[in-house]
């Protein structure tokens, strides 16, 4: 099986990191006119942060922008499902951050370095 962002293949699984962050709570907190102290309303869980980390490979500099203009679109403000080579699947993920480093020549081209984070809005 292999890494898939909505059933896509954009991803390549050698040097593949994801690591899910743990889940918030959120709270409001009032001062009330005649108690001693503070007011604190639960909002309940919120979302998570999930990293991503890899390398990215293509055979020539257009595949590789071609790549990396297909994983850009996905910052979109829609909700994305992330599955892993192992099986698990993270649904309601919004992609928050996608950066690219360390450009260099591979034994069959060039590879990148990438860095993913995403938000799941719901876990």
């Amino acid at each position: 099986m292999r890494v898939t962002l909505d059933g896509q293949i954009l991803f390549d699984e050698q040097q593949l990191e994801i690591k899910p962050g743990s889940t918030g709570r959120d709270s409001i907190e009032r001062v009330v006119p005649g108690l001693d102290g503070v007011l604190s309303i639960d909002l309940g869980g919120r979302g998570r942060k999930i990293k991503q980390k890899g390398v990215l490979r293509a055979k020539s500099r257009i595949q590789m922008e071609d790549r990396i203009s297909t994983i850009s679109a996905c910052i979109d403000g829609d909700t994305h499902k992330l599955t892993t080579g192992s099986g698990e699947e993270y649904d309601n993920l919004r992609m928050d951050v996608f950066k690219v480093s360390n450009e260099r020549a591979d034994g069959s081209g060039i590879a990148v370095d990438y860095e993913i984070v995403y938000t799941q809005l719901k876990v």
